[in-house]
């Protein structure tokens, strides 16, 4: 009888691999995203959504400008704004959670506890898509992930035209999912040395 373990012992190691990739990723945004949580408090508690948007927007459009001059005269990295993309995009998923953007003081240890949570949500549907997907990411170009994280925006900008109301499409919550996975997926072949 042949030996069939090979091809299932690799796929399972690559998946094995992909989620210790992805949690070692969201855990550098996360502690950035707590120090900063530390220094200002939950001052993003006042973003609406269309502010979140545009703060992922202009750091989406950064790493655009950089991949096409080539030069980048501000000190932060392209790496230092997919983590911020991250970030934002997870205060948004809390924001739609919440509901209601106000001045709001809270704690650590419970925005702690909403991150992990939102990125749960996001690594979950990250599993399901590599399952069907196959991982077609791992051969994607650093560009695609920033003009597909621009795309999720403007889809999020009409939603908010539409009074956050869709037809047939997923809604801002699944956009806000597919930027932190595109984000993620960049800082892993970054660190794979493939960007």
């Amino acid at each position: 009888m042949p030996d069939r373990s090979g091809a299932a012992g690799i796929k399972t190691e690559v998946i094995m691999n992909t989620n210790f990739q992805y949690d070692e990723a969201v855990q550098q945004c996360k502690d950035i995203f707590i120090k900063k949580t530390k220094d200002y408090g939950t001052a993003w508690r006042v973003l609406r959504t269309i502010s979140v948007v545009d703060q992922i927007f202009i750091k989406a459009l950064r790493i655009r400008t950089i991949q096409d001059k080539k030069v980048q005269r501000v000190g932060d990295d392209i790496a230092s704004e997919f983590k911020g993309i991250i970030n934002y995009a997870v205060i948004g998923l809390i924001q739609l959670e919440l509901g209601n953007p106000q001045v709001e003081e809270l704690s650590v240890d419970q925005v702690n506890e909403w991150y992990d949570k939102q990125i749960a949500f996001a690594k979950h549907t990250m599993q399901d898509k590599n399952h069907d997907y196959g991982e077609a990411w791992r051969e994607m170009s650093q560009e695609s992930f920033a003009d597909l994280i621009l795309m999720k925006l403007m889809r999020i900008k009409q939603i908010l035209l539409n009074d956050g109301k869709t037809l047939i499409s997923e809604g801002i919550d699944a956009n806000y999912v597919d930027i932190i996975n595109y984000a993620v997926f960049a800082l892993i072949l970054m660190n794979e040395g493939k960007h």
